[in-house]
């Protein structure tokens, strides 16, 4: 599986068509338009194909400005991320894995047609697919490349996900599907009840050896595991042997409630690599200046685009969420 900042071929999205993650209809009204900002912005720097459902093509049409590819096909959600193939590539070419998929644990009804996005979409990408025999959505996971794969015991090892299967089971499959070698094991990811502690909220690689975790507030309920990613990334070794560096990311400051009274999932680490580029999350929040520069400095020779992205966060996710890479 290769990392994120390799090549791109294209990045994968989905338009917004479920209401209950925003609330009502207001609320899937502005994720649609913060939607396509993300895809106007990163259409600047790659392709885009956004998946659609047929009553909504045209819809997304005009809300992208005609910058992207439409792919007709049915939807039950929008988090590319997490419903779309997790690529991989090898001598004998580019491949993409089909994980089961139930909705995050079973938190939506119905997601029969998010469970067959990947393979649909590998289909129309003509590539081979392979089906993953793990519950598993590309936002749990996040690799370097080179043979290390980071997640966390609070999605993956699940009584929701993968009750079945042990610790080791769930390494092997990982390993077999995605070509690692070695799996870090994070404890918690940030709160959040929507996907039961993703990776890509609270850290990722940003490069062979060197990790960006998101630090709260000392004061914030997030705080300790964040804490505690450190612990176990410092004890760690990645597949090549190596200390791992870590960068510390600040997260914001303030702390918005979403449309349930619940604090917004809001991480700065949640942010996509298109070719040449890093767009990430603003809050209009004071840490918002700092943490573009850390990731400035993470990803010398990148342009920098900061989108206001609490309308996706308020459905539970974000930029990098909503995005998925089809490398080269």
């Amino acid at each position: 599986m290769p990392a994120e900042w390799e090549p791109h071929a294209r990045t994968w999205m989905c338009w917004p068509c479920r209401t209950d993650p925003w609330g009502g209809p207001d609320g899937l009204l502005r994720a649609k338009l913060a939607y396509a900002r993300v895809a106007r912005a990163i259409s600047a720097f790659e392709p885009v194909t956004m998946a659609a459902r047929s009553q909504d093509v045209a819809e997304a049409k005009l809300a992208c400005a005609g910058k992207v590819e439409i792919f007709e096909v049915p939807l039950d959600d929008s988090w590319a991320r997490d419903i779309g193939p997790t690529f991989v590539t090898g001598p004998d070419g580019k491949r993409g894995i089909q994980w089961v998929f139930n909705a995050w644990g079973n938190k939506y009804r119905t997601f029969s047609e998010d469970a067959q996005f990947a393979t649909r979409a590998m289909k129309h990408a003509g590539a081979f697919v392979y089906d993953g025999p793990l519950t598993c959505e590309g936002g749990a996971i996040h690799v370097d490349g080179e043979g290390t794969l980071i997640t966390t015991e609070q999605c993956l090892l699940n009584e929701n996900r993968n009750a079945h299967l042990t610790r080791q089971q769930v390494e092997e499959r990982l390993a077999l599907f995605t070509g690692v070698r070695r799996i870090i094991w994070l404890g918690e990811g940030f709160a959040d009840e929507e996907t039961d502690g993703h990776v890509d909220n609270i850290a990722c690689f940003a490069a062979p050896g060197r990790v960006i975790v998101g630090i709260p507030p000392k004061t914030h309920h997030d705080y300790a595991p964040a804490m505690e990613a450190i612990r176990r990334l410092e004890e760690a070794r990645d597949a090549k042997g190596r200390k791992i560096e870590i960068v510390e990311l600040p997260q914001p400051r303030n702390e918005k409630l979403d449309w349930r009274g619940q604090p917004f999932a809001a991480s700065y680490i949640n942010f996509y690599l298109p070719n040449g580029a890093v767009i990430m999350p603003s809050f209009d929040d004071p840490n918002d200046e700092g943490a573009r520069a850390i990731l400035a400095d993470c990803f010398p020779g990148r342009d920098i685009l900061q989108i206001d992205a609490l309308d996706i966060v308020e459905g539970g996710g974000g930029i990098h969420c909503i995005t998925q890479q089809e490398p080269k």
